[in-house]
């Protein structure tokens, strides 16, 4: 069977700032068709903003398709801010922008970090989302987190590892996010971005089946960097800001109740959310749709992917 392929380049036809408070506005944009049916593409990170290639998971006939920038990154200001910077604020803004732009429902889209925002998203406002579709699933517990920053996937990529650590001195490998975190906060801009730069490149080295030299360089671009690794750092240091440690799971009824339709998407060698992710997920939320992508890793943009994610938004359009 033919891989289905992104969709062309989307213009957009609106886009704003919203003031969500606590000091934050946040960008939006919407593109494809202004009657469509209402879809939210949430990116991961946290820290790391959607693009123009993100509009092109949707038929932009049929899907009016919105986009954010989520706090502190990309387009939302202030900078790589942290304050009043959490899951629930994230949340919160969601809700925001689905009543500016006067919509009732909306498919949620999101992978990764976006997995994980889109579940909680979904599990706290389940009437407002009319079909989930996630990727590359991450729910935010410790053994998640130790697994990629920790040490867990140094084993498939002990190269990249060491120039992981190498900004963290050898008596603070025992606890490397709580390194990274004093050093990322540091009052030192060189400091800062010394750790910024290893801990995205750490992640641009390991997202792709088979790494991408260019990816890595575009990861480390000192803007880019800094807010992908300072607000990323802070979500984890406070483990997503969850009740509970395995907090999705545990409220999962919330999505299975509403009886909403759901993909999920993750790659057979993702390493920086294994499968192991996607498989508890969809154990504890059998109805959903699985698909795992046998030759593919964690990014969103390889081919595997983009097939089962197209095929998913395809699935879900009207008429």
């Amino acid at each position: 069977m033919t891989r289905r392929q992104k969709y062309p380049p989307i213009e957009i036809f609106n886009h704003g700032i919203l003031d969500v408070g606590d000091g934050h506005r946040i960008y939006f944009e919407e593109c494809g068709n202004p009657q469509g049916k209402p879809a939210i593409f949430v990116h991961g990170g946290p820290g790391v903003p959607s693009d123009e290639g993100h509009r092109c998971y949707f038929d932009p006939k049929v899907y009016r398709i919105i986009l954010f920038h989520q706090r502190g990154c990309g387009k939302s200001t202030p900078f790589a801010s942290l304050e009043s910077n959490t899951t629930w604020d994230l949340v919160s803004d969601m809700e925001k922008i689905r009543e500016h732009l006067k919509v009732q429902k909306w498919l949620v889209f999101g992978g990764s970090w976006g997995s994980t925002l889109s579940l909680t998203y979904t599990i706290k406002h389940p009437e407002r989302v009319s079909e989930l579709i996630v990727r590359g699933i991450f729910l935010c517990r410790k053994q998640d987190l130790d697994w990629f920053y920790e040490g867990g996937a140094s084993a498939v990529f002990p190269d990249a590892w060491e120039e992981y650590l190498k900004v963290i001195p050898k008596e603070e490998h025992n606890n490397l996010i709580a390194a990274f975190h004093k050093r990322l906060n540091s009052d030192d801009k060189e400091t800062q971005l010394k750790a910024a730069k290893a801990w995205s490149k750490w992640e641009g080295s390991t997202i792709l089946l088979f790494p991408d030299e260019n990816l890595k360089e575009e990861w480390v671009v000192d803007d880019f960097a800094l807010a992908m690794a300072r607000i990323e750092n802070h979500y984890f240091t406070h483990k997503g800001f969850f009740d509970s440690s395995n907090w999705i799971i545990e409220n999962i009824d919330k999505i299975q109740q509403a009886q909403i339709p759901g993909v999920i998407v993750h790659g057979r060698y993702d390493m920086c959310t294994p499968l192991y992710q996607g498989w508890e997920l969809h154990k504890a939320w059998p109805e959903a749709r699985m698909e795992i992508v046998p030759d593919s890793g964690h990014a969103a943009s390889e081919g595997g992917i983009i097939d089962a994610l197209i095929r998913a938004t395809d699935a879900f359009r009207p008429g």
